[in-house]
């Protein structure tokens, strides 16, 4: 391999090593992973989230708007529902196989 190629797959390394902090920062928070947690199987509407999670709506809604402007999320509203689903694939295939690390 010559050295230029060396740099350029180390130049990589480094930008995808900091793409992969920023995202497990990301995911860092217990609550934050038990709502993921709770949408590996599928969408679901708010209040099937908290019931899974056993926490507050008010506390459920504020992580899933932060996750939501971090496209960690997607939503979708039907008529005063809204419903959730992890967006990004990356963060699926994650939660899938953390879930199925910890909690299976």
């Amino acid at each position: 391999m010559k050295s230029q190629d060396i740099i350029k797959s180390m130049t990589d390394l480094k930008r995808r090593s900091e793409e992969v902090a920023l995202l497990l920062k990301q995911l860092s928070h217990p609550q934050r992973l038990l709502i993921l947690c709770s949408l590996v199987e599928g969408e679901k509407s708010v209040s099937e989230i908290e019931k899974g999670c056993g926490a507050s709506q008010s506390s459920v809604s504020q992580f899933l708007k932060g996750m939501r402007l971090e496209g960690l999320v997607g939503a979708r509203r039907e008529g005063k529902q809204v419903f959730y689903k992890i967006q990004d694939d990356r963060v699926l295939s994650l939660m899938k196989s953390l879930y199925k690390t910890f909690c299976a």
